[in-house]
C-alpha cells in the first residue's frame, strides 16, 4: 500500500493512541513530523519525544500527555491541507481558533511554526493542521 499523505497518517496515529489511552506512540521519521512534534511539545500537548534508529530506519517515539483524570491534553488534531487540496493562508487571514485555545501549524518559507508565530513574523503559508 502506497502512503499518499504521511502527515495525515502521523496525525491519525497520535489521535488513535490518545483515544486508546496509550502512553507512547511511534511513527516513521521525517523532518516535517519532527517539526510538528516539537511544536506539540512546546505547547504542552505531549510530554516528550525521541528519534530512534533501528536497522538504519528512523522512527519518532512520542510520549503522550494526560491530565490527572487521564484525559488527553490534545482534544482534537485535524489535517487541513491535503495532497489533493492544498490550503494556504495569508498572515492577515489567520484568526484565532476556539477563542484562542487552539492553533494552526503552518508551513512557511521560514519553516514550520504556529499561526501565532507566523502572524508575528507576517508570514503566510500552507496550513498543515489545526490543534485544540
Amino acid at each position: 500500500m502506497v502512503m499518499t499523505d504521511p502527515i495525515a497518517d502521523f496525525l491519525t496515529r497520535i489521535r488513535n493512541a490518545l483515544m486508546s489511552k496509550k502512553k507512547t506512540v511511534s511513527a516513521p521519521y521525517s523532518n516535517i513530523k519532527v517539526a510538528i512534534t516539537k511544536i506539540l511539545q512546546e505547547n504542552g500537548y505531549i510530554n516528550n519525544f525521541r528519534v530512534l534508529e533501528r536497522n538504519k530506519k528512523k522512527t519518532i517515539q512520542i510520549y503522550l500527555h494526560y491530565d490527572e483524570k487521564n484525559n488527553p491534553f490534545l482534544e482534537e488534531i485535524k489535517r487541513i491541507s491535503k495532497p489533493g487540496r492544498r490550503v494556504y493562508m495569508k498572515y492577515k487571514e489567520m484568526k484565532p481558533i476556539k477563542n484562542g485555545y487552539g492553533f494552526r501549524i503552518i508551513s512557511t518559507s521560514r519553516g514550520i511554526m504556529t499561526d501565532l508565530e507566523a502572524r508575528k513574523r507576517k508570514l503566510g503559508g500552507e496550513v498543515i493542521c489545526e490543534i485544540f
